[in-house]
C-alpha cells in the first residue's frame, strides 16, 4: 500500500511542471512520506523547515478569520505550498516558475493518499 501512496505522489509530481518535492508530515514536521527530484533543496525537506508551517497556522488562526488551510512562502528560486489536512500537513515544494494555482490545486490529488494515511497515523497514536 505505501508504495502505490509513493507512486501515486510520483507521479503527481512528474506530471505537474516544475513540481520538485512532496512531503507529507505529522502536524509537528516528521515526516510520514515524501518524494523529491534532485533538484529539490535539502533545505526544503528538513522536518525544523517544514515544522514551522503549523507555528504560523497557529497564529495565523489568531486573526479571527477561521481556520488557515493553504500557505504559500516565495522565496527567490522556490515556491513552497502547504495544505493543512489535518492531522496531517502537505508541503509542495515547486520552482519559483511554476504555475502556483496549479499547485495549489493538487490537494485535491492528494487528499485519497492523506486520508489513508491519516486512518494509519490515528491508529499508531491510539497504540
Amino acid at each position: 500500500m505505501a508504495d502505490e501512496m509513493k507512486k501515486h505522489l510520483t507521479d503527481l509530481m512528474n506530471s505537474t511542471d516544475d513540481v520538485l518535492g512532496i512531503v507529507i508530515t505529522d502536524r509537528d514536521g516528521v515526516p510520514i512520506m515524501k518524494v523529491a527530484s534532485e533538484e529539490t533543496p535539502d533545505l526544503a525537506l528538513r522536518p525544523t523547515f517544514i515544522s514551522t508551517f503549523s507555528m504560523a497556522t497557529d497564529q495565523a488562526g489568531k486573526l479571527g478569520m477561521g481556520k488557515n488551510k493553504k500557505m504559500i512562502c516565495m522565496y527567490g528560486n522556490y515556491q513552497v505550498v502547504h495544505f493543512n489536512l489535518l492531522p496531517l500537513v502537505v508541503t509542495v515544494i515547486a520552482s519559483s516558475h511554476a504555475n502556483t494555482g496549479l499547485v495549489m490545486s493538487l490537494d485535491k490529488d492528494i487528499a485519497p493518499v492523506v486520508s489513508q494515511l491519516a486512518q494509519v497515523v490515528d491508529i499508531a497514536s491510539m497504540s
